[in-house]
């Protein structure tokens, strides 16, 4: 079963559910305020190996020199 995001209108919450396909469509409950959630498009993340076996994001990613996976020198 896939996993959706979803907004709720109402309190702001932003949340994922485990769900069937055959629900895609459906909102769903909002677990702090109980309104109806609607489904938000998902973002992802993409990684490939390097020719030295390190790991790099692919696409879209920052072009900062300094950031590696566990800190960030000058974004932050």
């Amino acid at each position: 079963m896939p996993v959706y995001e979803y907004c709720c209108p109402e309190c702001g919450l932003k949340f994922e559910l485990l769900r069937p396909m055959s629900q895609v469509n459906e909102d769903a409950s909002c677990p702090r305020c109980n309104n109806g959630a609607k489904r938000v498009l998902s973002s992802f993340a993409a990684f490939s190996r390097g020719a030295g076996g390190e790991s790099a994001p692919v696409g879209g990613g920052s072009e900062c020199s300094t950031c590696s996976a566990s800190t960030c020198a000058s974004c932050h």
